[in-house]
């Protein structure tokens, strides 16, 4: 994932801010909270027009969103809970980004670009939807590009460099059409392999269902691609 490699070279960096962080103690969860409300202040600053003010809020938020997992990890407070709340948050955060920039669009009256926004916003819930679902039946599940990671880094840049109309149109287009993309892949890979498929979907099954050990236990998305897996 580009996004991944471009971030390789900061790795020793993050890894030297998660020990700091994780050394003050500080809940994992109060850090995804975090980025929720900067990306909530930053959804009305999309909203009031204030485009660059919205993107700082924007990659304040996406500090938290990146750290909230590897500092679990670090304090050995890894959850089944947290994963589930890492999620949902980046998923009320995808949607109130992009309210914030239909509002705005709308109120100044460029009817183009807040259906645009509209669409962007179908695309970025649709593109996670695809992928989960995807892999509740196949398993391992990646394909497409525009996962939440790229999505981010283009919203910010629209935003900073006040070339936001660009950015909606490649937002509106682009992630959907890596969920037709990933419809394609799941329909060629249940037509090629049903049994295997029914199997995959027994085992996952058996994995989801409960048990004292599993309840407390979880695996944490890699470091910096874990956004990606959240985001679809």
């Amino acid at each position: 994932m580009l996004t991944r490699r471009i971030a390789q070279p900061f790795q020793w960096l993050l890894e030297r801010i998660v020990a700091g962080i994780a050394a003050t103690g500080v809940p994992p969860n109060l850090l995804t909270w975090f980025s929720l409300l900067l990306n909530l202040w930053a959804g009305i600053l999309f909203g009031a027009g204030r485009f660059a003010a919205a993107g700082g809020a924007m990659i304040a938020a996406g500090f938290f969103d990146v750290v909230d997992g590897p500092v679990a990890r670090k304090q050995g407070r890894v959850t089944s809970f947290g994963a589930f709340l890492d999620s949902i948050v980046d998923r009320y955060s995808d949607l109130i980004l992009y309210l914030g920039l239909l509002i705005y669009y709308s109120q100044v009256n460029r009817f183009t670009y807040a259906c645009l926004a509209g669409i962007a916003m179908c695309g970025a819930v649709m593109v996670s939807y695809a992928r989960a679902r995807a892999e509740s039946l196949i398993g391992s599940f990646e394909v497409g590009f525009w996962n939440r990671p790229e999505r981010i880094v283009l919203t910010i840049l629209g935003a900073l460099t006040n070339r936001m109309p660009l950015a909606l149109w490649v937002l509106a287009i682009g992630p959907n059409i890596t969920v037709i993309h990933r419809i394609i892949y799941a329909w060629q890979r249940t037509k090629a392999a049903p049994e295997a498929n029914d199997a995959a979907i027994a085992q996952a099954r058996a994995q989801r269902a409960p048990s004292p050990a599993a309840n407390d236990i979880r695996e944490a998305p890699a470091l910096i691609g874990r956004t990606a897996h959240r985001g679809g």
